[in-house]
């Protein structure tokens, strides 16, 4: 079987961005570029910044922390999770992220299987009506 895959190599900035006021996703890969079966992002907070509230995915999701401090709730559970933090939250786990701190943070997401950013639009669509709050 051979892989409808191709190389891809982007610059710092590029992607797919996904503005959800304080929150912004870039995605790198997925759908046709991946073969639908992973995605690829970047997720960023601002300051002080709650996260999507408590939700799942159907499939598993790693977090990999490249900026900051992300506290992220898996399965009742907060961690604060440093630059350098790596998670693995298995598919069907319910679980959160916030920006606790100061200062921006950020995380790559890497969703397998693929299909995750088909959501996005609506999950943009609904940050627009719902902004977020600042946390104390």
């Amino acid at each position: 079987m051979t892989s409808k895959m191709k190389p891809i190599v982007l610059a710092p900035a590029q992607g797919r961005h996904y503005d959800m006021g304080r929150m912004t996703a870039v995605f790198k890969a997925d759908g046709e570029e991946t073969d639908s079966k992973f995605s690829v992002s970047e997720w960023w907070l601002e300051p002080k910044t709650p996260g999507p509230g408590v939700h799942h995915h159907p499939d598993n999701h790693v977090c990999y922390v490249i900026e900051g401090c992300v506290s992220i709730h898996i399965d009742g559970v907060w961690h604060d999770c440093e630059k350098g933090a790596y998670t693995l939250i298995p598919g069907g786990t319910p679980h959160d992220f916030q920006n606790r701190s100061d200062v921006k943070a950020g995380f790559i997401s890497f969703n397998v299987g693929g299909g995750f950013e088909n959501e996005l639009p609506g999950i943009v669509q609904w940050f627009a009506e719902n902004p977020l709050e600042k946390l104390d």
